[in-house]
């Protein structure tokens, strides 16, 4: 908020908002929010706590701002480093072209338990592997954004972005008018349109999509029943789908519907019992089968892991380099690979130091922030990486960017993260901004909701907030095409409604599984 001892233009507005708005109002607006929240179901679930494991994610009702430029800039190496996932990925199952011209160490590859054998030789439908990616974003400098890492499996929270954003027109309707704010709740006719554009040359006339979901005991079975509600499509399970003659079809009441493109939230392990998991009851016996005919698309495509292991984050700069002929737009944090000998001696002499992560970990867990921890649990981390090195890497702690936020004891800075989400079908899109995941714990750096974090409204602003004494324009519709990478903006509203009204919702299932 604050540069150089100053207020930065984008916050102008809201730090007068907040100078004239009394703790007092706030608290009883923060309530009000976790009402609204409570009421129409934004949940996720915590299975390893006990006692009900449905929780509210804390909303913090002041936002995250970005300038346009800001976000102009970040959407072209979002961009950037996406186009390099699907390049490697398409690679690294066919002619695996950076592994021959050692880019990258061949067992880091071919020897993840994240690369997928099955898939080796397959070009997915439209060549396009990650549909879906949630790119994590820190902050140290005012020009200087870090990603943290990708998310090309199954990347969740963007219903907490676009109920945010509804929250704050409900609740904060004036301040919100004074200023410009670029829309998001486009997003699901842009997740439609793009799940659309990758359906098998097969598919004739419309494409029929589908949200498959392991059911409601999932830990993110809110979002895959709002996004399945607001893309208007069937939200199915693993039993209301068949395969005959290597085709997809969904049990309806007016007989069997085929089925073109699937939005997959289950894991790869558990998408088919005939292919991966033979244990799985939440999977589609025979899907991988109509997958590898061409007779239906899956998005994400199965063996995107291997894009987003910690291990293989390191090369990501160099994925750039070596298919796009460019110098990569977003940096990395530096990372250190324990199973490197002179990086594990490093790691081990400065546990203090640095943060340390499972290559393979999500959710905030199996992590250790080293200046917060205690002697005892750096010793157990310690005889962790030796025991297993390969599985451990290890980040230096950034000096990471604070927003306002709102406390028990008042207004205080937290630290945040950035998760914009990117679609890519026979294009690139993106809506502007994305989910903010903040440290409610003072000093704390662990934003997953599942650690204790909460999230804020994010807000990319079309043209700064007028001076002080200037009238705004009101708010501009919600646009239904994508403003990304200086694409024209249409009128929408798509306001985002309550979970409930999903359609198929088949037989549940307790299978758990974690999103990124």
């Amino acid at each position: 908020m604050h540069a150089e001892g100053a207020i930065r233009s984008p916050y102008a507005e809201m730090a007068r908002f907040l100078d004239a708005t009394g703790q007092e109002a706030l608290d009883q607006k923060r309530r009000e929010a976790e009402v609204l929240f409570r009421r129409i179901g934004v949940t996720f679930a915590v299975y390893t706590e006990g006692g009900d494991p449905e929780r509210l994610i804390p909303f913090d009702v002041i936002p995250r701002i970005l300038a346009r430029d800001e976000w102009e800039r970040l959407s072209q190496g979002l961009e950037q480093r996406v186009r390099a996932l699907n390049a490697f990925l398409t690679d690294v199952y066919g002619e695996q072209a950076i592994i021959k011209a050692g880019r990258i160490p061949p067992e880091l590859v071919l020897q993840n338990e994240g690369y997928l054998p099955q898939m080796k030789g397959f070009v997915p439908p439209g060549g396009v592997w990650t549909v879906i990616s949630g790119i994590d974003l820190v902050r140290t400098e005012a020009d200087q954004f870090y990603v943290l890492e990708d998310n090309c499996r199954t990347p969740s929270g963007v219903s907490y972005m676009l109920e945010n954003r509804e929250a704050m027109f409900r609740l904060f309707p004036e301040i919100c008018a004074r200023h410009r704010i670029a829309p998001v709740s486009h997003y699901p006719e842009e997740l439609l349109e793009t799940l659309k554009s990758i359906a098998p040359e097969s598919c004739s006339g419309t494409p029929n999509v589908v949200v498959l979901t392991p059911g409601p005991y999932n830990s993110a079975y809110y979002e895959h029943s709002f996004l399945a509600d607001e893309m208007g499509v069937e939200l199915v399970e693993g039993a209301d789908l068949f395969v005959r003659d290597e085709m997809v079809f969904m049990r309806t009441t007016a007989g069997p519907k085929r089925v073109d493109v699937i939005y997959r939230r289950i894991d790869d392990d558990f998408i088919d019992p005939e292919c991966f998991r033979a244990d799985s009851v939440v999977g589609v016996p025979g899907l991988m089968a109509a997958y590898r005919a061409g007779n239906v698309s899956l998005a994400n495509a199965p063996g995107t892991g291997i894009a987003d292991d910690k291990a293989v984050y390191p090369y990501v700069p160099e994925m750039v380099r070596f298919y796009l002929k460019e110098e990569p737009i977003l940096s990395n944090v530096p990372t250190f690979m324990c199973e490197r000998p002179a990086d594990q001696d490093y790691v081990l002499a400065n546990l203090d130091k640095l943060v340390v992560k499972l290559a393979r970990g999500s959710g905030g867990y199996g992590m250790l922030v080293g200046p917060h921890a205690t002697q005892e649990q750096r010793d157990d981390f310690a005889g962790r990486i030796k025991a297993r090195p390969g599985d451990y890497i290890a980040q230096p702690t950034l000096a990471l960017s604070t927003v306002p936020t709102l406390g028990e004891a008042g207004i205080g800075p937290r630290h945040v993260d950035l998760r914009p989400f990117v679609l890519f079908g026979k294009e690139v899109r993106m809506v502007p901004g994305g989910l903010t995941r903040v440290a409610l714990r003072e000093g704390s750096l662990v934003v997953n909701s599942s650690q204790g974090g909460g999230t804020k409204d994010t807000w990319v602003l079309l043209e700064d907030p007028p001076a002080e004494g200037q009238l705004a324009l009101p708010p501009p519709e919600e646009p239904a095409a994508s403003q990304s990478q200086g694409q024209s903006q249409s009128q929408s509203q798509g306001k985002s409604q309550s979970q409930g009204k999903s359609q198929s919702q088949g037989q549940s299932s307790r299978q758990q599984q974690g999103e990124g």
